[in-house]
């Protein structure tokens, strides 16, 4: 984000409505203004703009000093997890619906975009999660995650029984419709949902949350991002573990899920001014209170 002429790749939801619109203006604004803007090459499947070259995220990685994604949050996780091993800062305008990670709004596209290139930003650094699925001794399946890694029962099965080891050391059995293990980016999804906390981004942690335990007493908890989780499939039937609820894995009688923190980190940019309480207050509504009458009933 140093240079004058500034590779700038462009991604995004190509199917949803208005994408490709919002594209088409953004990359002309880059292209006057002198930047050199590419297309990530799913984004580019709609989109009749011959006049930019394509490129898969491993070529991202390589040759652009940012990358602008339009969409929601499952459009930033998808590419964030394959950017992360390149470094490449991402910029979030939002098209989707919450929008905790994709944070500029539409509207403001363009004047926010450009204040951001011209190096008003905030700059932060986020961590992932690496997981491994070990059977009889083999290592099946890899992933990452930006949010969470989930281990669950399918739809129409009981329980699921989970032994669930930390550095080594026996933590416990549990009996549960699954387990959420969640980056402090991960705290506000699917780990919220189902009762965790919310940890501040700039955490090093890694949250784990039973989902519908069968023992009241089995409480989210926080763990150090230096530990190494290993969670076995005791009991149960159609099992998965998903990464982010965009991979998935099905899972076996004594298969192990072996889950530490990545190598990897992913930096995001945002608006000069953003601060994450902001974003809190936002999302959740806690600038949101009842009328006084509301209050009275």
């Amino acid at each position: 984000m140093t240079s004058p002429a500034k590779t700038i790749a462009l991604v995004g939801k190509y199917n949803a409505p208005g994408i490709t619109e919002s594209l088409i203006e953004l990359a002309n604004f880059l292209d006057h203004a002198g930047h050199t803007v590419v297309l990530e090459s799913e984004t580019a499947l709609n989109m009749d703009l011959k006049n930019f070259s394509q490129m898969a995220a491993p070529e991202i990685g390589k040759y652009a000093d940012a990358a602008i994604v339009l969409g929601g949050d499952g459009t930033m996780l998808g590419i964030a997890r394959q950017l992360a091993p390149y470094n490449v800062p991402l910029i979030g305008i939002n098209q989707g619906r919450l929008g905790f990670i994709t944070d500029i709004p539409l509207e403001r596209m363009i004047p926010v975009v450009t204040e951001m290139l011209d190096g008003k930003y905030v700059s932060e650094r986020r961590s992932l999660l690496q997981a491994i699925v070990i059977r009889d001794g083999n290592q099946i399946f890899s992933g990452m995650a930006f949010n969470d890694i989930v281990v669950s029962r399918g739809a129409g099965s009981g329980m699921v029984e989970l032994r669930v080891d930390v550095d080594q050391q026996f933590m416990y059995n549990q009996r549960s419709d699954g387990l959420i293990v969640s980056t402090p980016t991960g705290s506000t999804a699917y780990s919220l949902s189902a009762g965790g906390p919310l940890l501040h981004p700039s955490l090093s942690g890694i949250v784990m949350v039973p989902i519908a335990p069968h023992a009241l007493s089995n409480r989210p908890i926080v763990l150090p991002d230096t530990s190494e989780v290993s969670i076995e499939i005791v009991a149960g039937r159609d099992i998965s573990v998903n990464f982010d609820m965009q991979s998935f894995a099905s899972l076996l009688y004594q298969d192990r899920i072996i889950i530490k923190r990545s190598a990897h980190t992913v930096t995001f940019l945002h608006p000069q001014g953003w601060n994450y309480y902001d974003t809190l207050r936002e999302k959740l509504h806690w600038n949101e209170y009842p009328s006084v009458e509301g209050a009275l009933r």
